[in-house]
């Protein structure tokens, strides 16, 4: 989609998680971008989800109730229960985040706890590049996507969980010189981006 309509890019970020890595290694080879530097931060990461990490939404909702997991991943502001502090699927423990500050890293994340470590990596690494007329391109997971929109489009706190992330469609965001908001769009058709909004939904594993 990107190739047909001849967009490029100067620089590229992603996550420290493999599916993000994965996903840009394969956009950038599509276009020939192989050669662009990209720098890979743990504050593009999905967010976490505690102790829910790696169970699906049906295992969450028959273990803990369905108006729970609606709560948890719902809101804006409340976190599942954090992984304990001898879990071994603590970041702590996995060799990605070993020169990192233990205490920055998160047992659990609510979207606002997300946006909160995404959004200085925004400041202090993405806008620059962009204010030297960088085009940049991000792949990262729906929460830390729905965190930067929330910030560059100013979504109120109880509207931003609404926003549906599909995967694998290209989302253009166009910004002016001061980087606010010109236009964005999807490069697919409404039918697509449905269809691709729904398939995650019934393949949903809470990472």
């Amino acid at each position: 989609m990107l190739k047909q309509r001849s967009l490029s890019f100067d620089i590229a970020y992603t996550s420290v998680l493999k599916r993000a890595i994965k996903t840009c290694h394969v956009v950038l080879e599509e276009l020939d971008l192989l050669w662009i530097p990209v720098l890979k931060s743990w504050r593009l990461n999905d967010r976490m989800y505690g102790a829910l990490q790696g169970l699906t939404q049906n295992e969450t909702a028959t273990r803990y109730g369905e108006c729970q997991l609606q709560l948890w991943t719902k809101s804006y502001d409340i976190p599942p229960p954090a992984l304990l502090s001898t879990d071994p699927l603590l970041p702590e423990f996995d060799p990605r985040y070993a020169l990192l500050d233990h205490n920055i890293l998160p047992k659990t994340e609510c979207l606002k706890d997300t946006a909160k470590r995404v959004l200085p990596f925004w400041h202090d690494e993405i806008v620059p590049a962009m204010k030297k007329g960088k085009r940049v391109l991000i792949v990262a997971h729906a929460n830390s996507i729905r965190a930067l929109l929330k910030h560059i489009d100013n979504i109120p706190d109880g509207k931003v969980m609404d926003i549906e992330i599909p995967s694998g469609i290209p989302l253009i965001y166009e910004l002016n010189a001061d980087l606010m908001p010109v236009r964005h769009y999807y490069l697919a058709d409404d039918s697509k981006v449905a269809a691709a909004i729904s398939r995650e939904g019934d393949q949903m594993r809470i990472m």
